[in-house]
């Protein structure tokens, strides 16, 4: 008979408090009244008028378009960086780069929310789309090299050797060795990037103007007035959303596993 490990128990009750909230949220959506007082009967009016909005339906698109933007720009520039920082022969430099990366990690967002309000004030860039996307491309960029940095450092430098004997260039390098073993950590530095701002308030409350919304600022103004069951079933859309995100990463993950699997079977 198996011992009780108490850790399994931890583990239930961290679960129940991450998800309850999220549960009770959604499960409010299809209630047939308007607040979440008491659950009045099952219904999927919510949903209906969440589609029927066109202004949220925009800032939803919106929202999407800058979080994809700026998780493909910060993916590009975070996977270059974590190579620069790879290759620096210097300890010193290398972990002053990775302090500095990190610092923007660790700091309060309200910090670098005003910090970014301060500098497009400072160089007269209006606030709107082009302040929030140059905003989330900035904070997202040290959670890919984050991710990508450790893939770099388990690449074995015989593939790289080995590579140049055979006559390849800098180029062909970087696309058939380099590039398809940190695969994994690149694309996870794309779904940490674009999860991140996807559900960003904090800096994009600094840097957004009155033309242009995200769902996060959205979602705070119409809380203010009073939470509507709409607000919950567009939670909910976004909770499943996510969720099939995270479950076409895995299949994903699993492919790259069983080819790499494969290869090296034969």
């Amino acid at each position: 008979m198996r011992k009780f490990k108490w850790g399994h128990l931890y583990l239930v009750f961290v679960f129940i408090v991450l998800y309850l909230p999220i549960g009770y949220l959604i499960g409010f959506s299809f209630s047939d009244g308007e607040r979440m007082s008491h659950f009045k009967g099952f219904t999927l009016r919510h949903y209906a008028e969440l589609f029927n909005d066109p202004r949220m339906i925009q800032i939803v698109l919106d929202t999407l378009l800058v979080a994809l933007l700026a998780g493909l720009v910060a993916t590009i520039i975070g996977t270059f960086g974590a190579m620069a920082i790879n290759r620096t022969s210097k300890a010193v430099v290398r972990n002053t780069v990775l302090s500095l990366n990190n610092i923007l990690m660790v700091s309060p967002d309200v910090i670098i929310g005003a910090s970014f309000l301060i500098f497009f004030t400072a160089l007269n860039v209006p606030l709107g789309f082009m302040s929030v996307l140059l905003s989330h491309i900035a904070f997202s960029i040290p959670i890919v090299v984050l991710m990508v940095l450790p893939k770099l450092k388990e690449l074995p430098g015989t593939m790289l050797d080995a590579a140049e004997d055979l006559g390849a260039t800098n180029f062909q390098v970087l696309r058939d060795v380099i590039l398809p073993f940190i695969t994994p950590g690149i694309l996870s530095g794309f779904f940490m990037a674009f999860t991140y701002s996807l559900d960003d308030f904090a800096v994009t409350f600094f840097v957004t103007g009155n033309g242009f919304q995200t769902l996060a600022v959205e979602i705070y103004a119409r809380a203010r007035q009073g939470i509507s069951l709409e607000i919950n079933a567009l939670s909910g859309v976004m909770f499943l959303f996510a969720l099939v995100l995270v479950v076409g990463y895995y299949f994903v993950q699993q492919a790259q596993s069983s080819r790499r699997q494969k290869k090296g079977g034969r």
